[in-house]
């Protein structure tokens, strides 16, 4: 099907996951996290936008799946984060990778079963499904679980696509 980069935004720390999805398989191919300095904003939008750029670079991925901005009680932090956010997408689209937005809750329940997971669900998870022989960094996790949630999603919709055009040719 495709390789899809995850990714985990952040304004102090984003995560990155990219896997190689194809014929109902998950394979991983990379994860980490982009540590940035303590800095002003606009110098930490600049790192995430170039660090994306260079890894899509690298690994050329055709799909980005990204977390949802949520409402969090600090409405500056939201935006920070909504900020980072768009530096990722930003050096995405400049790449001309197909853009895919999904809540944390959605990720979750992808990976886990649960939308209600924690951190150590997801981890644990995402060691299973990409047979991992650790677990990743939290933030790595998220964007790898963002990149198998993504898959899953695609994977349902072909097989949805699938049913009806068979209901159709029944019904006629």
């Amino acid at each position: 099907m495709a390789v899809i980069l995850g990714i985990d935004p952040g304004s102090v720390k984003t995560g990155f996951g990219i896997i190689h999805y194809h014929a109902g398989r998950s394979e991983y191919i990379t994860s980490g996290v982009i540590r940035l300095p303590r800095a002003e904003l606009p110098e930490r939008l600049g790192i995430i936008h170039a660090s994306i750029t260079e890894l899509i670079a690298l690994h050329s991925p055709q799909q980005l799946s990204i977390e949802q901005v949520f409402m969090a009680k600090n409405a500056g932090s939201a935006l920070k984060l909504g900020q980072a956010r768009g530096a990722a997408i930003v050096a995405c689209v400049a790449q001309s990778l197909a853009v895919s937005e999904y809540s944390a809750r959605q990720i979750k329940q992808s990976v886990v079963g649960t939308g209600a997971a924690d951190k150590a669900q997801v981890q644990h998870m995402v060691k299973v499904l990409l047979k991992l022989p650790a677990q990743p960094q939290e933030d790595a996790a998220d964007a790898l679980a963002a990149a198998l949630c993504h898959a899953h999603t695609q994977q349902s919709m072909i097989r949805l696509s699938g049913a009806s055009a068979v209901r159709r040719r029944r019904l006629r």
